[in-house]
Parts: structure tokens; sequence; C-alpha cells
């Protein structure tokens, strides 16, 4: 059995990998590739300091059984509760490991990329069992709840593991149970998605600079109900898919005169064989070197005027570098 958790808990940030997703470019940049993030940032522990509430966060955690619902907020990580699985929340716990047999008492505290390693190592079966499958690509990343330094130093070698979304920028909540749920790896339309060292993170009010703004969603099994399709099939597809999408959402604008262009991703056989077939459309903006992401500020929904397009939200789009 693990030990509970104590006053604190320490939430471990996933690592993750483009995972051979490839991001391709339309317009004045076709079959441009731009490879994305890399890893994501490690760590990132939140502390929960409890201090005379009436719920204890780390009870909470500590009592947790797979299939039940965690929320809580980076900015106020003390405030972590058990929800429904049809709110939104930020962590799905799928069981749990004690990590006593190859850390005993004494043991150094781990460095930030072991616990990376064990958290994959001693969760990924945990989350693997309770979804049934796990798209290495898609939206959802293995995660775990692990001791503090200073449970470490008292024995507390237990981890709760779970299934949560993460970007470059944090936690993304989810609605509904991840078990049975499409792993596809997208964001609804109207979503802009945060800058961060020229790659692109988790969802940002559009008014802020962003990187992407999610312009549609595209089925391609429903283009290739056969069987996995290469990637220029993909990519050819996905061009005339995501061509009148990009339209439609902007009221016919011309994106490169206001120096953007259209955007998306090809799906690995991977992801493709657990079932994830979706993917966005996006519109961004190349960095003059072309090797990165410019910063685009204001959403772009109806920016052209056309008929049946949402009028544009008042400030004109504007971004770094030329189109």
């Amino acid at each position: 059995m693990m030990d509970a958790m104590s006053s604190t808990f320490a939430w471990l940030r996933p690592s993750a990998t483009d995972g051979g997703t490839r991001r391709y470019l339309a317009g004045a940049f076709v079959g441009a590739l731009i490879v994305l993030g890399g890893t994501i940032a490690l760590g990132w522990p939140l502390g929960l300091l409890v201090t005379g509430q009436a719920t204890d966060p780390a009870s909470v955690a500590a009592s947790a059984v797979p299939g039940e619902c965690l929320m809580w907020t980076e900015s106020d990580a003390g405030d972590l509760h058990e929800v429904d699985c049809d709110q939104p929340h930020v962590f799905e716990v799928t069981g749990s490991a004690d990590l006593s047999s190859g850390y005993p008492t004494g043991t150094p505290f781990p460095d930030t990329q072991t616990w990376q390693k064990v958290t994959q190592q001693d969760c990924g079966a945990s989350v693997k069992s309770y979804l049934g499958k796990l798209d290495p690509n898609g939206r959802f990343v293995v995660g775990a709840l692990k001791p503090t330094d200073t449970q470490w130093a008292a024995g507390n070698r237990g981890l709760h593991c779970g299934v949560e979304i993460a970007t470059l920028t944090g936690l993304v909540s989810f609605t509904g149970p991840a078990k049975g749920a499409d792993q596809s790896n997208v964001f609804p339309v109207g979503t802009c998605l945060g800058l961060v060292n020229g790659s692109a993170g988790g969802p940002v009010d559009c008014g802020n600079p962003h990187a992407y703004e999610i312009v549609g969603i595209v089925n391609l099994h429903d283009r290739f109900p056969n069987g996995y399709p290469s990637t220029d099939d993909q990519q050819n597809a996905l061009a005339s898919l995501c061509t009148p999408l990009a339209s439609s959402y902007t009221g016919g604008a011309n994106l490169t005169s206001f120096g953007l262009t259209l955007t998306w991703e090809t799906l690995s056989q991977d992801s493709w064989n657990v079932g994830s077939y979706r993917v966005n459309c996006e519109v961004g903006q190349l960095a003059p070197s072309g090797q990165a992401l410019a910063p685009v500020t204001n959403s772009i929904r109806g920016i052209g005027g056309g008929a049946g397009s949402a009028s544009p939200s008042g400030a004109a789009v504007s971004s770094a570098g030329g189109g």
C-alpha cells in the first residue's frame, strides 16, 4: 500500500515528443515543414500547502481511486478537489504505484529527468490499462502526483497515476471522462494557441500574442475509410479540406495579405491505429527565419468580411514579420 500524502504533494509534468506529426504550411509555404516543440519543459512541480482548509487537498489526492477526476488551478494549487468527470478537470486518476523497491529509505530525491522516466515506467501501464489504448501522439499523456522532497525524505514512495493534457504552457482542463474518449490531439474551432519560444503552447485568449488560431477540424477517416493514408496523401487531402474551412472562418480573407498562412498536421500510423483521425486546420505566421513561429494578435474570424462570416472582433490582426 502506498503511504498517504501528508500536507503537500507535487504534480509531475510529463515529457512529450513531437511523435512524428508534421505541420505543413499552405499558400506561399506549401511543403515547408516546421518541427514543433520537441520536449515539454520538465518538472514544474505544484506544491499544495494546506493551512486550515475544510478539505485537505492532500487527503483528496491520497484517497482518489481510478476513474475519479481532480481539478485545481495553476494559480491556486491548494484548491485541489474532486469533481464529476463531466465537469472541467485536469487530472483523471488511473491507479497508483509504489517506488519503495527501487528507491529504499535514504535514496536521494530523484532529479527531474529521473522523475520523467519513473512516471513513464511506473504509471504508463496503469494509464494504458485504464484507457485500453493510448495514442502516443494524442491529446492525453501519462501524468503523476508525486511526493515532495520533504515527503520523500520521510519515506513516502507513492505515485498517484493519471491522465492529463499537457502543453508547453501548462495543463489544459478537459470535460468528460478520458476513458473511451477520442484521443485526437485537437482543440475546438476558435481556439488560439499561445506562442512559446517559437512553438505552439496551450490555449490563450486570441487578443494575446499567439502562434495559431484553430479555423477548422478535419476527420481524415472520412476521406480514407479503408486504411492509413501516406503522408503525401494526407497532405494533399488536408490542403483541399482545410482551405475552404479557413475561407469560411475568415470570411474569404486573403491570408497572405495579412502575412498569415494556413497550416495543418499529419497523423502517425500509431495514432491512426488507436482511432485518432481528427486534425486541426490552423492559421499562423512564420518568423522571417522560416524556422519558428511569429506572434499574431487578435482573432482572424471574419476579417475578410465575406458573406456569412462573423464580424471581426474590432482590433485589426497584427503580426511580427512579413508575409
